[in-house]
């Protein structure tokens, strides 16, 4: 069973400060769900239902299933809900096909020496190997490194260009976007890494603040009374400081999962992100103002 910590205030009700906190970060939730016509009645059906999967997965007493009288207890979702929503079938959410070959073409193409300058930045690719190159690589070698011929390489190459992971140069060489752990355009795309980035980074907060550990580095550089040539400033210094580390930790986290292949237990995923974010002064803010560390 999960040791988790009490309410401190003998009341039996939630910290206030907690409640403050999950108030704030609803709020750009709840504009997104609203921007998309998002309605409350569907969001309160989708929290009863992750209300008892969690609580189903996460506070067994031992190894035993909870029953539904308990899950009933922890989450108040009515008994009946509770009966149901447990006999429906799960809801496996795997990575699309078409981004999980793009994410692995693009962290290669990031992390090997094959396909990097010396200084670790991704070469310009030509489509295809002529017959005078024969030692350079070209965006067909990246593709069959990766997919094994299971796809052809200009099906990639025309999905990169319409989303804005990839442009061609005037020698029609493919140019990958420095940009492109996030592409340009492609809502699924930027729809499924937004699940999956914000889902770890709240992971690894709350973890946090239960106190249980190993705890994970989850820290920010916060400043405001800024002038909006400042911030664009500061952007530009994140965007290159971001980039330079996500590169540095795809080529290492490369190396080792190659390393890892020989290994029989690899059941462990690791996730690193970089955040930055500026914006004038809002009523949801102001409860920081003055808080001016890093």
């Amino acid at each position: 069973m999960n040791n988790f910590p009490a309410p401190v205030n003998g009341t039996g009700q939630p910290p206030a400060v907690l409640v403050i906190a999950i108030r704030k970060l609803l709020r750009p939730l709840v504009r997104l769900m609203l921007a998309f016509q998002i309605t409350y009645p569907f969001v309160i059906n989708l929290l009863k239902a992750i209300y008892v999967e969690v609580a189903e997965e996460e506070f067994k007493v031992g190894n035993k299933r909870p029953s539904d009288s308990r899950v009933n207890l922890l989450t108040g979702v009515h008994r009946k809900d509770v009966k149901r929503l447990r006999s429906e079938p799960e809801e496996h959410s795997k990575m699309p096909r078409n981004i999980s070959i793009g994410a692995q073409l693009i962290s290669v193409w990031l992390g090997s020496e094959q396909f990097s300058d010396g200084t670790g930045h991704p070469l310009p690719l030509p489509l295809r190997t002529s017959g005078t190159a024969k030692n350079s690589k070209c965006f067909d070698d990246l593709v069959e490194m990766v997919c094994k011929q299971d796809i052809r390489p200009r099906v990639i190459l025309d999905e990169w260009l319409n989303i804005g992971v990839a442009t061609l140069d005037s020698e029609s060489r493919v140019v990958l976007n420095t940009g492109a752990f996030t592409p340009e355009r492609g809502f699924d795309e930027k729809a499924f890494f937004f699940g999956k980035n914000i889902h770890d980074h709240l992971s690894a907060s709350t973890n946090n603040l239960l106190g249980q550990q190993p705890s994970y580095f989850d820290r920010s550089v916060y400043y405001d009374n800024l002038t909006l040539d400042s911030v664009q400033q500061l952007n530009v210094l994140a965007n290159e400081l971001g980039m330079n580390a996500l590169t540095a930790l795809n080529k290492s986290a490369l190396v080792l999962q190659q390393k890892d292949q020989s290994k029989t237990e690899r059941d462990y995923r690791m996730n690193f992100g970089v955040f930055n974010y500026n914006a004038v002064h809002k009523s949801e803010d102001r409860d920081l103002k003055g808080d001016q560390d890093a």
